[in-house]
C-alpha cells in the first residue's frame, strides 16, 4: 500500500477486501492451492499455513439466507448459526464452495449440532476445544494440534515440519503486530480515526489471503495515520465507546453505526473481531511447537470457557488503556454462552471499573435499528 493514497480509500479498500476476494479464493483454487474455511478464533491458522494452504473465514454474518436454514434448524436458534448454515445450504458463499475442509472447534453446543447436519454434504473436520483453560485442558489441546496436523498431512498427502510451522507462527505474530499497532492508535484521545474506519481494516485483513504482505500495508496506513494525526487532523472529542459481546460483523455493523451517528466513538473493540484475536502472540521461543499454539488459542477468552477470567483480564486492561467512558455489550440472541456471561460483565464494568454499561441483546435483521439508535443515543446522551 502507497502512502500517497488518501486514508478513506485505503479504509474503503479494506471494506471490499470481502467481496473481492470472492474472486480470489477461485483464482487460489484454479492455481492448485488448498482452501481451508473456519468460522472460529480458536482456529490454528498456523498450522493451515504450514501446509501452504489458503484459509478464510467462511460466510456467518448476515441474514440473506437464515431462512433457507429454518427449513431444517430452529427459528430460536442463534443469527450467526443459522446465517452460517444457510450460506452453506444454498452454496451462496463462495469462500465455502471452494474449500477443501470446513474446520469446526466444539465451542457451542449449536454450532456442534450444525457441524453435525453440514457434515452431510461438506468435508467436516471437527477439533475438540476443551470448555476450561487448565493443564489437563492444555494437554488435550496440544493433542488436538497434532490431530489436525495429522489429519492435513493425510488429506492432502504433504508433510509438515516444525520449521514450517514456526514460519508460519512467526509472518502471522507479526500481523497481529501490526493489527495491534493500528488499533492501539485509538488509545489517543480524540481518536485519529473513527471505531467505524478501524473496523473496517480489522475485519477486512481477515479475508487476505497473503499473509505475509499483512504487515507492510497495515504498518504504512499506521504511518499515515500519525502523519495526519501530527498535523491535527482527527477526530473531534467524544464519549469513549468499548464494544463486547458477540463477534460483530456485517448485519451487526448497525451497532457501531448507532454509536458513531449518535454522539460516541468506538475506541476499541474487546470482541473477536478486535483484541481478543490479536492481543496474545504464539511463543515463539517454546521450544515445543504444538504446546506453544495450544497456549496462544486455549488462552483467548470466549464465552464458551468456564470459569472466563481471561476475557475479565482483557476487558479491563482495555478500559483502562483506551480511557472507555463506557461499555457497550452486544449479544446475539440465543447466544446462550455469551448472555449468561453478561450478568459477570455488568458487575465487572459497573462495580470494578465504575463506568456504564449498556446491554443490547439483537439479531441479524434490520428491523430493531431505530430502537438500538434511541437506546445508544440515550445511553451515550448519560455519559
Amino acid at each position: 500500500m502507497e502512502l500517497v493514497k488518501d486514508l478513506p480509500e485505503v479504509f474503503e479498500e479494506f471494506a471490499e477486501q470481502r467481496r473481492n476476494s470472492f474472486i480470489g479464493v477461485k483464482k487460489i483454487k484454479e492455481a492448485g492451492i488448498p482452501v481451508i474455511g473456519s468460522y472460529c478464533t480458536y482456529f490454528p491458522q498456523e498450522l493451515a499455513m504450514a501446509m501452504g494452504a489458503a484459509s478464510v473465514s467462511l460466510c456467518s454474518t448476515s441474514d440473506e439466507t437464515i431462512a433457507d436454514a429454518e427449513q431444517q434448524l430452529p427459528k430460536n436458534l442463534c443469527p450467526l448459526i443459522k446465517s452460517s448454515y444457510g450460506f452453506a445450504l444454498t452454496d451462496k458463499c463462495p469462500f465455502f464452495y471452494f474449500s477443501d475442509v470446513v474446520v469446526g472447534e466444539t465451542t457451542c453446543d449449536g454450532k456442534k449440532k450444525m457441524y453435525e447436519l453440514m457434515s452431510e454434504f461438506k468435508d467436516v473436520y471437527i477439533m475438540e476445544l476443551p470448555n476450561t483453560q487448565g493443564e489437563e485442558a492444555l494437554k488435550l489441546w496440544r493433542s488436538e494440534m497434532i490431530r489436525f496436523k495429522e489429519y492435513l498431512e493425510k488429506k492432502f498427502d504433504v508433510t509438515i515440519t516444525e520449521e514450517d510451522i514456526r514460519k508460519a507462527i512467526k509472518t502471522n505474530n507479526k500481523v497481529r503486530r501490526s493489527l495491534k499497532g493500528l488499533y492501539e492508535l485509538m488509545r489517543n484521545d480524540p481518536a485519529p480515526i473513527t471505531g467505524s474506519e478501524l473496523f473496517k481494516v480489522l475485519y477486512g485483513s481477515t479475508f487476505k489471503f497473503d499473509r505475509a504482505a499483512i504487515p507492510a500495508e497495515v504498518d504504512a496506513l499506521v504511518a499515515k495515520i500519525q502523519e495526519e494525526y501530527a498535523a491535527g487532523k482527527m477526530q473531534e472529542k467524544k464519549p469513549r465507546i468499548l464494544i463486547t459481546g458477540c463477534p460483530i460483523g456485517g448485519a451487526t455493523e448497525k451497532v457501531i453505526r448507532a454509536v458513531e451517528e449518535n454522539g460516541g466513538i468506538v475506541v476499541t473493540y474487546e470482541s473477536c473481531s478486535g483484541a481478543k484475536s490479536i492481543d496474545k502472540e504464539v511463543d515463539e521461543d517454546n521450544p515445543d511447537v504444538y504446546d506453544a499454539l495450544a497456549r496462544r488459542y486455549l488462552n483467548i477468552g470466549c464465552s464458551v470457557m468456564t470459569p472466563n477470567p481471561n476475557r475479565l483480564e482483557l476487558l479491563g486492561r482495555l478500559i483502562d488503556e483506551y480511557k472507555v467512558d463506557g461499555v457497550l455489550e452486544m449479544t446475539l440472541q440465543a447466544c446462550h454462552t455469551y448472555n449468561v456471561e453478561s450478568y459477570n460483565i455488568r458487575k465487572f464494568v459497573t462495580e470494578e471499573k465504575e463506568i456504564p454499561y449498556l446491554a443490547v441483546e439483537t439479531d441479524y435483521s434490520q428491523a430493531d435499528v431505530a430502537q438500538l439508535n434511541t437506546r445508544i443515543a440515550a445511553f451515550i446522551e448519560m455519559l
